[in-house]
């Protein structure tokens, strides 16, 4: 008899775990988003004894995720958590944006209960699809007793929601955690061996996010390579920009040829964020700059967030 308090919902928002081609063998050309949820649930034969609901809440390919997806997302994730009978959380999710959609649930919920995103490198029609195991892991990782906060399940890997990473374009095993940090936790035979804490933080809260996709502050990413030129910054600022994150080369170094552009959007009032475009390590010797340790991805929310903390 299942308990009282271990129901386990499941949303879909799309992504490749939903997606299909016209051939078993065809791993590239697909169309993500074409599975319902409840099909992906119905496909596993060992999630029909679990006390699961599924619902619906996009038919997203991820590299189309949106402000007004996210604000949705949110609110409804604090909606499901809220209820007593619910053990925790399972997100399948597309893997272009699935850790920028985490570490903006870390930091807007901080939930005391499990919000586990998974995801597939594969479509469902695939001869090797990896939804179908990442699903049930997902829903392993939520029923964990004393599992909380917001992580992803991949692999067979648990990561945290505020360092995961995409590492690889096709790879079953394309994501990694952290550099200087480390994995979770893995998931096997359907048991969670745990190596670390699970996530914590203070909530900024779902309401924080509008749902009207104009009112989010407009931030955009730029990288510091060989050859810039200052253009895209200048007209940037001319059309209203309100943050920028540079995605510095190495020890957070910028191009001298943006640096007028850049300290121009700073006279402006446009606050300038450093990271690294560098896949290892942090910027060592910045401890004012917030996003030091952050990939480039990761700080562009953390300034949206602060910039609608500032109203």
């Amino acid at each position: 008899m299942q308990s009282a308090h271990e129901q386990i919902v499941i949303i879909g928002t799309g992504g490749t775990i939903a997606g299909a081609a016209g051939s078993a063998t065809d791993n590239v050309g697909y169309k993500a988003g074409q599975l319902s949820v409840g099909s992906l649930v119905a496909a596993v034969p060992a999630l029909q004894a679990e006390a699961l609901e599924a619902e619906q809440l996009a038919q997203l390919d991820s590299k189309d995720m949106d402000e007004s997806t996210w604000a949705r997302l949110a609110r409804r994730v604090q909606q499901h958590l809220d209820r007593e009978e619910v053990r925790g959380i399972v997100i399948t999710h597309g893997t272009d944006t699935l850790e920028e959609t985490a570490y903006l649930l870390q930091r807007v919920l901080a939930p005391r209960k499990p919000v586990v995103l998974t995801a597939a490198m594969r479509p469902a029609t695939a001869l090797q699809a990896d939804g179908p195991q990442n699903l049930l892991d997902a829903v392993a990782v939520a029923k964990t007793p004393g599992a909380r906060g917001v992580v992803a399940v991949v692999a067979g890997q648990v990561l945290h929601g505020l360092e995961i990473r995409k590492t690889h374009t096709y790879r079953l095993d394309a994501f990694e955690p952290g550099p200087d940090t480390g994995l979770l936790g893995v998931v096997e035979e359907g048991v969670v061996r745990a190596f670390r804490d699970w996530p914590t933080g203070d909530a900024l809260g779902a309401d924080l996010l509008p749902q009207d996709p104009a009112l989010w502050p407009w931030v955009e990413v730029l990288a510091s390579h060989g050859g810039a030129r200052p253009q895209a910054l200048e007209a940037w600022r001319a059309a209203g920009l309100q943050g920028l994150v540079l995605a510095c080369t190495g020890n957070g170094t910028v191009h001298q040829a943006l640096a007028a552009a850049v300290e121009a959007l700073r006279q402006s009032g446009v606050p300038v964020w450093r990271t690294t475009r560098c896949a290892q390590g942090r910027i060592v010797g910045a401890p004012d700059e917030k996003a030091a340790a952050l990939t480039p991805w990761a700080a562009r929310v953390e300034l949206t967030l602060e910039l609608l903390r500032r109203g």
